[in-house]
């Protein structure tokens, strides 16, 4: 990511494990997911047909699109499945806590605020 900011997000206890939550920054929606712990961020929509990632069922270190079962690798953002040359990706932004907080790295060009769609605000 060229310049790149570093944005607070909610409390970690927002999002509980092994699920996900939908963040409004700006015009984007990013899809943040307890992993037990460790969090990953990544677009909200799924390369196929757009599907709400953030619904989706979480496997390891994957998220299953909860329309048409897209599995989607949460730290590289790669389309596991279905596999094939050609498997767009999804956008990642890297994740950091402070202080029980999560920090969300963002591009320059978004504004500071963010909303957790569960009502938890930053």
């Amino acid at each position: 990511m060229m310049d790149a900011q570093w944005l607070r997000i909610a409390p970690c206890a927002a999002i509980p494990p092994r699920e996900g939550r939908v963040v409004h920054i700006a015009d984007r929606e990013i899809a943040i997911f307890n992993l037990g712990g460790r969090f990953l961020a990544v677009d909200n929509r799924c390369p196929h047909r757009g599907g709400p990632l953030a619904d989706g069922i979480v496997s390891g270190s994957s998220v299953v699109c909860p329309l048409h079962a897209w599995k989607i690798d949460l730290e590289t953002g790669q389309v596991a499945r279905p596999a094939g040359p050609a498997a767009p990706c999804v956008a990642t932004y890297p994740v950091r806590v402070e202080a029980g907080i999560l920090l969300v790295r963002v591009p320059v060009d978004v504004p500071a605020g963010a909303t957790v769609s569960d009502g938890a605000a930053a």
